[in-house]
């Protein structure tokens, strides 16, 4: 598609968000709940392909459980501080799984970390353009307990006033990247740049509610001039927060797109910080005992904090950035969240943003390593001249697996029928930690998920679509043997734009069921049979 039909397209609906947004809060006091539309051609497509898998577990442990997060697999995107991308638990099996969703808001309303309290209920954020909500949903039924409304980011502002719908989706700010404590609270930075801990609870009427436990601003260490309503041209400077995390001493973590990193303790509520100069933060970032690893788009990070929580630098390696910014991509950089994982030795894996071929770089994490043995291996994958990521690594024990986003950019990309070239690799670190190696290779179209593993079953988890010589816009999850990379099963979702996933993750729930956030709001596939 050329750039300027791209542009045209991108006006166009930035234009109907515009008129949208005028009429979402009527529509936001509907409290019943809505199945996401489909679009023309649903009947024409297969609803299910493939064969139950039986379930084959991963050997292995799952990273050790952070001490201030809520229990492995239900605290965040990536499921847990190390950014694993895996579950102690099932997913489909791909028994008659039937879908169920529901409808957020009428434009707009994706559903993207999905966290799970104690009781099994569903705490999440789900993007809309009249502001980011929070809400409590039931398990089974999504229908909707509590919500807590956040702030309008900047960037939605911009789309509308300016007909730049881009902006928002190169926006990971506003509470996207957030988590669920060890106390289910759900601690994000929002539009403000303040970090809040929302709790939830039951009112006397037997309703649940949210509740700010605590409210840190954090405008004192960065530029807040941000487009409002009533700040249409700021002649200042806006850092978005992007991302927050807490160590293992409990102190909050937080990153922000122009490069600065800080620290919360949220006992004093002091707060430190330091500035990775001509530098940007668009990913989250992972959590181990031995330190905070952060990619910007220039180099990889490994930090501590000093007695006061100012962070301090343990080592910085730099990487190939590339020419430019892919299309799949966010930034000129690593899209990846780093991977903490290795079964004897501590390794840290994320990808380049190498011009021909990405590669997935692994390196030690240990801060007394020698330069020269830093880097584990440097292996590239998928095709030439289209190769791109902007999600995190699944991994588990010393394997690795990483899927191609080359092509997807929003969610006009893949209309009238069209897909990704798609791939996706497993990288294996070899056993004396002298290289690394490809043990499959998959065709497997995944644009734009950030995939997740049951270490339970020892399926893959990817949310799919092929290209298609109708037109029709078919979206599936389709489950895949981490193993041999064969794809077992897939189910249709739905079809259209609504159903696009456009960077939401596939979360698995404790009883069994994969959840999508998708662009109108939150898909649910489970098993009819055990």
């Amino acid at each position: 598609m050329s750039r300027l039909t791209r542009s045209s397209r991108g006006r166009a609906l930035a234009l109907c968000l515009a008129l949208t947004a005028a009429v979402l809060p009527v529509l936001a006091a509907e409290a019943h709940a809505d199945e996401i539309p489909n679009a023309p051609g649903h009947r024409l497509v297969d609803q299910y392909t493939g064969q139950p898998a039986t379930a084959r577990p991963v050997p292995g442990d799952p990273p050790p459980q952070h001490p201030h997060l809520a229990a492995n697999g239900r605290s965040g995107m990536h499921a847990d501080a190390a950014g694993s991308g895996t579950y102690p638990w099932n997913g489909p099996l791909g028994h008659q799984p039937r879908v169920t969703s529901e409808k957020m808001a009428a434009l707009g309303g994706e559903c993207a970390t999905v966290t799970f309290d104690k009781d099994g209920r569903i705490v999440t954020v789900c993007g809309t353009f009249s502001g980011f909500l929070v809400k409590l949903l039931d398990p089974g039924t999504l229908r909707t307990l509590a919500e807590y409304k956040l702030p309008q980011r900047p960037s939605t502002i911009e789309a509308i006033t300016r007909l730049d719908f881009s902006k928002i989706f190169k926006d990971t700010s506003g509470g996207a990247y957030s988590y669920l404590d060890d106390e289910d609270r759900l601690v994000l930075a929002d539009s403000r740049q303040h970090i809040v801990r929302l709790a939830h609870e039951q009112a006397p009427d037997g309703s649940r509610r949210f509740v700010v436990e605590d409210d840190w601003d954090l405008t004192a260490h960065v530029p807040h001039d941000c487009v409002s309503w009533t700040n249409l041209y700021p002649s200042g400077t806006c850092d978005p927060v992007t991302s927050v995390m807490p160590d293992w001493d409990g102190r909050i973590w937080w990153v922000t797109r122009q490069g600065r990193v800080g620290t919360v303790d949220p006992d004093s509520g002091a707060i430190r910080s330091v500035r990775l100069g001509g530098e940007e933060i668009q990913n989250s970032f992972s959590v181990a005992e031995d330190g905070v690893s952060i990619v910007s788009d220039h180099a990889l990070y490994s930090f501590e904090a000093a007695a006061d929580g100012t962070p301090k630098v343990l080592w910085r390696q730099t990487y190939d950035r590339g020419t430019g910014t892919k299309p799949g991509s966010v930034n000129q950089g690593s899209g990846t969240t780093p991977d903490l994982f290795g079964t004897d030795e501590d390794y840290v894996a994320i990808t380049d943003n190498a011009d021909d071929r990405m590669h997935v770089l692994v390196y030690r994490r240990d801060p007394d390593v020698p330069e020269d043995r830093r880097l584990v291996c440097e292996v590239p994958v998928f095709g030439s001249g289209a190769s791109t990521t902007d999600n995190s690594l699944i991994s588990h024990g010393d394997s690795l697996v990483v899927e191609n986003n080359y092509g997807y950019e929003n969610i006009t990309s893949l209309t009238f029928g069209r897909s990704v070239v798609g791939g996706v690799s497993r990288i294996d670190v070899r056993a004396d930690g002298s290289g690394c190696d490809t043990v499959w290779e998959s065709p497997v179209r995944s644009p734009s998920t950030v995939p997740k593993l049951s270490t339970t079953n020892g399926l893959l988890y990817f949310y799919t679509k092929e290209p298609h010589r109708l037109g029709i816009d078919a979206w599936y999850l389709t489950a895949v043997d981490f193993r041999t990379g064969e794809p077992r099963w897939k189910r249709l979702t739905g079809t259209g734009v609504a159903y696009d996933n456009n960077w939401a993750p596939v979360t698995l729930g404790p009883d069994g069921t994969a959840y999508v956030g998708v662009f109108n709001g939150l898909v649910a596939v489970r098993d009819a049979s055990p």
